[in-house]
């Protein structure tokens, strides 16, 4: 088992080997495991790299991220534009229903609002705003509400899990309560654990996920 200082140090080296990152403007903090970043980063895309990066890291069991977006004067952009370039984000991803949600910027912080039908449709149009130019931050506030009430089948999502060649579904107890899913058991690091999330995330009928997967490496 890792000590705090080895995670430490493959944290920031880790930082260090992400290309989409200025790693000397990120501290790393660890204690009993848990990853504290903090610092400043030049665009919002950075911040989540750091995070995703930090998670990578055998040992990590969570991490708090306390990074600050500091734009610089040339990435800086008017409110209207942002709005105006994420208006354009959402359209171009064809699996969005981009007339059903509503953008409001303040100050670079982009909020979202309005329903979907699928849990992957309100991520989509996070994942299509977290790389604009001027973003701050994000509040995504869009609801899953199913057109269709749609009986969630466990053994679909089964199925699904098995099928991937990264997952080791067989760790993994999947429950139902009306359209929520809670995943329970382990996966083997965090991204294992984002990829079983995405996958239930696109069953259908899938309102929430309650990830109560440990990471046990």
């Amino acid at each position: 088992m890792k000590t705090d200082q080895e995670i430490q140090q493959d944290v920031m080296e880790e930082l260090r080997w992400e290309p989409a990152l200025n790693a000397p403007e990120i501290g790393v903090g660890v204690y009993n495991g848990i990853v504290t970043l903090s610092g400043y980063v030049k665009f919002y895309s950075e911040k989540l790299a750091a995070e995703k990066a930090a998670k990578r890291v055998k040992g990590v069991k969570a991490v708090a991220e306390d990074i600050e977006v500091r734009l610089t004067d040339s990435s800086k952009l008017p409110d209207a534009m942002i709005a105006e370039n994420a208006i354009r984000a959402l359209e171009w991803n064809t699996t969005i229903p981009d007339e059903r949600i509503k953008i409001k910027v303040d100050n670079g912080w982009v909020q979202l609002e309005g329903e979907v039908d699928w849990l992957y449709q309100k991520e989509g149009a996070e994942n299509a705003i977290n790389n604009l130019n001027g973003v701050r931050g994000l509040s995504n506030w869009i609801t899953v509400k199913p057109r269709v009430n749609t009986i969630i089948v466990k053994e679909n999502i089964r199925k699904a899990l098995e099928r991937s060649a990264d997952l080791e579904a067989d760790k993994i107890k999947i429950e139902t309560t009306g359209n929520k899913v809670i995943l329970k058991g382990s996966a083997r690091s965090w991204n294992e654990r984002k990829e079983v999330e995405r996958a239930v995330a696109a069953a259908p009928g899938v309102v929430e996920v309650d990830d109560q997967l440990a990471v046990i490496y």
